[in-house]
């Protein structure tokens, strides 16, 4: 006979054979074990021979034995009455189960052997007795519709309000109409209204609401798990609880809670049906994407099309939140998640912005002063220029007049009267220093700012005279202009006049003022040009007899 690895090796070649082919194969490889199976009794029995009365004792005593509730099952299972009798006789159990908390007495009622299922009544089985499903004798023979075992369970005092773990009870499940009414008979027999009904139901959820409150009350943990990982949570949304589950979510109970299989209770509670509890669950964080050990989602496990659609709307609404999200999520909020590197890059930031700011700041002011320095020389410019626009309009309205002002001269005053033209000829055009200011001692015009203004300006324009003032302009501020301007004039005012001269120079202003009249439609009075005396070296006997232009 072939080994196991020579078998798996000729698996591609029988694979691709016809049906013919396997048959004949098989046979073939039945032969080769029969063969090799003869071959080992052979051998076996030679050596059984020559151990001589030692072995026959060894293989007397060789036997191969089963547990008692497999033996009892399985006798239950074939509906052999003489063997349960045997075993029951022999002492064992009737209410022994197998590993789905299975026994006799249930398999008895699902395959309808009436006469053991009285034999083991008889023998004292426990005719409410529950599997893992938390099923009863009873709800087995009433969703198979048997009805002489419905009856002969109710005379043993089966429990007519008994629920499994889906909440149903024996008539729930009953669709055999005789059985039924059976049933709804003996309920109304024992006095059972809906009132009780609906308490038999809710009974195992107060019952563990009851002692969740008892573990709160005496610090114990809700969140232990059993042999299987099973926790508090994973019971009560496998079974619908929602007032359970709500107190257990109420004090911090494990949404993410993960059983041997990899279940978290978002599984059990689609694999169950329960769509409460799977809002409940997915309104408290848990994951509709979660995936078990064999990679399967609450979806997966899912069979029920009413949950599978609210889970599908869920897992719609979480990717839709999820999504939203992560569009907001700034880059500074993913920078600073990571707490490790959150002081370096504080730190770091903070000290290059921070000389940043100081840079910026530092051009902003050059900026400023560069641009104000620009403003103020391009205003000094525009004003000088509008100054020597004023003072030669002014020079050519006052020229006429003053021509016209002076008095003929009479045959006495001819000589001196040609000797005032000459001298006015002189000082008709003197430079610009000496054409300002000509009268100090007469009294001032209310308009004479803007005169004040100009002669400033024009002491600063002249380069010959002041380069300092008007080289270094630009570099200083007004207060240092003002003050050389205020030197400039004290520098160059004129020698103080004698009496005699200060009285014709009065005169000689009064006159040259009552020559101009000014009305109120005349608008604003043109400036007048005050001209300077002349600096010049000739002795003070020999200055001419008055100022007047």
């Amino acid at each position: 006979m072939a080994d196991h690895l020579e078998l798996l090796s000729e698996m591609p070649a029988v694979s691709r054979m016809t049906t013919q082919e396997r048959l004949k194969h098989a046979q073939k490889r039945r032969a080769q074990q029969l063969k090799k199976w003869a071959q080992f009794e052979k051998d076996w029995q030679n050596k059984k021979s020559k151990g001589g009365q030692k072995n026959q004792g060894s293989k007397a005593e060789r036997r191969i034995m089963f547990p008692q509730n497999v033996t009892l099952l399985e006798a239950a299972a074939r509906n052999d009455m003489e063997e349960v009798r045997q075993l029951l006789q022999s002492g064992f159990s009737p209410n022994l189960f197998n590993e789905d908390g299975l026994t006799a007495l249930h398999q008895c009622c699902i395959d309808d052997f009436e006469e053991i299922v009285k034999l083991l009544l008889g023998a004292g089985a426990d005719v409410n007795a529950c599997d893992s499903e938390l099923w009863t004798p009873l709800h087995a023979a009433a969703t198979c519709g048997h009805l002489h075992l419905v009856e002969l369970l109710i005379k043993h005092n089966a429990n007519l309000l008994a629920v499994n773990s889906d909440g149903n009870m024996p008539y729930d499940l009953c669709e055999d109409d005789t059985t039924l009414d059976h049933i709804e008979t003996a309920m109304a027999e024992q006095g059972i209204t809906q009132e009780k009904i609906e308490a038999a139901r809710a009974a195992t959820e107060l019952q563990m609401v009851k002692d969740i409150r008892h573990l709160v009350e005496v610090g114990s943990e809700i969140n232990v798990l059993d042999t299987n990982g099973t926790s508090l949570l994973h019971v009560a949304c496998a079974n619908g609880y929602l007032e359970a589950a709500e107190l257990l979510l109420e004090h911090k109970a494990m949404v993410n809670a993960r059983d041997q299989d990899g279940w978290e209770p978002l599984h059990a509670a689609a694999c169950w049906g329960q769509i409460h509890l799977v809002e409940l669950l997915v309104a408290h964080g848990a994951d509709v994407n979660a995936k078990s050990k064999l990679d399967e989602t609450p979806l997966d496990v899912c069979g029920d099309e009413e949950v599978r659609t609210k889970i599908l709307e869920l897992k719609h609404k979480h990717d839709a939140i999820k999504k939203s999200q992560d569009k907001h999520k700034t880059a500074l909020q993913r920078r600073t998640s990571s707490a490790g590197s959150r002081g370096k890059v504080v730190r770091r930031v903070s000290v290059t912005e921070r000389t940043n700011m100081y840079r910026r700041e530092h051009q902003k002011e050059a900026m400023v002063w560069q641009q104000r320095g620009t403003r103020e020389s391009e205003t000094e410019v525009q004003d000088e220029d509008e100054d020597k626009a004023t003072n030669a309009e002014i020079q050519q309205q006052l020229k006429p007049e003053t021509e016209t002002e002076l008095p003929n001269p009479g045959p006495a005053e001819e000589g001196a009267g040609q000797s005032v033209h000459s001298s006015t000829e002189t000082t008709s055009n003197p430079p610009l220093s000496q054409r300002n200011g000509s009268v100090r001692s007469g009294p001032k015009h209310t308009f004479s700012k803007r005169l004040d203004r100009s002669v400033s300006y024009q002491l600063a324009t002249q380069s010959e005279m002041y380069p300092d003032l008007s080289n270094e302009r630009s570099h200083h501020t007004l207060a240092e202009l003002k003050r050389q301007r205020a030197a400039a004039k004290l520098r160059h005012a004129p020698p103080p006049l004698s009496a005699a001269e200060s009285l014709r120079e009065d005169s000689a202003e009064l006159e040259s003022h009552n020559s101009v009249y000014y009305t109120s439609a005349s608008g604003e009075p043109p400036l007048l040009k005050l001209i300077a005396p002349a600096e010049d070296t000739t002795p003070a006997e020999k200055r001419p007899c008055c100022g007047v232009m």
